[in-house]
């Protein structure tokens, strides 16, 4: 009888790790939709309006949830996570602006080579060089990128390739300020989280403040439609809310190279979104070189993880 009991245990594991596999990849294809989505409810007269919208729609939530442990933070954690949250306002207002101007597949690709600058910057950071297979990796991507940007013939890359790949810079610089301020090392991650999205509402709302700057939150929110709502309530609950509860989640029942793994897909996502969604017509170049930053940065990925292993 304990042989009969003990012999599904080996097929029920895999199955449990399935169950925390898939919410995660599921931040990941929801994340891939957001660029499409975003582009979908946002012009470059409302980009700070559409900002501001989508994370006060989620704020009073992670506040109410994290009182207590916001009330718990000391005063460097709060002035880090303050740090954090002004570079986090850049790479949201280079991301938003950047996807207004070009594809939805193009801005998944070029983002995701943060995967493939974080390691070397922070190699540059240490002085310890990386793998030599992790800098063909990030040739690889590199020129991956290069083609992507000209699916059209050879022409010089739009203003939002050159945005989407300065987010991804930008991502790359927030990264490694996590890592060098220590004062966050401790902090909880949800209180941590509630102070960075808290800072950049607060950069959106000043900036909207200006004259010049485009459509005030209010005025945009009142010319929404059913659609707009919808897309703008996907990317507040879904791709901010849901992503980052599915994150803490997975990591206290999963390992964080699984998870790191498995969200690495969101480029895949964002283009099949794209093309299937939006008509995205990369052409021959352009499938080349999403091919070509995938298996780069796939590639980057492992050569990195075996290095530090």
């Amino acid at each position: 009888m304990s042989a009969s009991i003990a012999a599904p245990l080996p097929l029920g594991a895999p199955r449990r790790a399935w169950l925390t596999d898939l919410p995660v990849l599921l931040v990941a294809v929801v994340w891939g939709a957001s660029y499409l989505a975003a582009k979908g409810i946002t012009t470059t007269h409302t980009v700070i309006a559409v900002l501001v919208l989508r994370f006060a729609v989620v704020l009073p939530v992670l506040v109410i949830a994290g009182w207590s442990r916001l009330r718990a933070l000391s005063a460097a954690q709060w002035r880090g996570a303050a740090i954090l949250g002004l570079i986090l306002s850049g790479i949201f207002l280079l991301e938003t602006y950047g996807v207004v101007h070009t594809s939805a597949t193009n801005a998944g690709l070029i983002i995701s080579l943060t995967m493939i600058l974080t390691p070397l910057a922070e190699a540059a950071v240490t002085r310890v060089a990386p793998p030599r297979a992790f800098l063909a990796a990030a040739g690889l991507s590199v020129t991956g990128v290069v083609l992507l940007t000209q699916g059209g013939g050879f022409t010089a890359p739009s203003l939002g390739d050159l945005l989407m790949l300065l987010a991804a810079v930008a991502r790359t610089v927030h990264v490694l300020a996590m890592s060098r301020i220590k004062a966050v090392g401790s902090a909880d991650s949800l209180s941590l989280t509630t102070v960075q999205l808290g800072s950049a509402v607060a950069v959106f709302a000043v900036i909207a403040a200006f004259p010049g700057t485009g459509a005030s939150p209010w005025t945009v929110a009142l010319d929404f439609g059913p659609r707009e709502w919808a897309g703008l309530i996907f990317l507040s609950v879904f791709c901010t809310l849901f992503a980052f509860f599915v994150q803490m989640w997975a990591v206290r029942r999963s390992s964080p190279s699984r998870v790191s793994l498995l969200l690495g897909t969101e480029p895949l996502w964002a283009a099949a979104v794209g093309i299937a969604l939006a008509g995205d017509r990369p052409g021959v170049l352009g499938l080349a070189g999403a091919i070509l930053v995938l298996a780069g940065t796939s590639w980057g990925r492992r050569a990195a993880d075996k290095d530090a292993g």
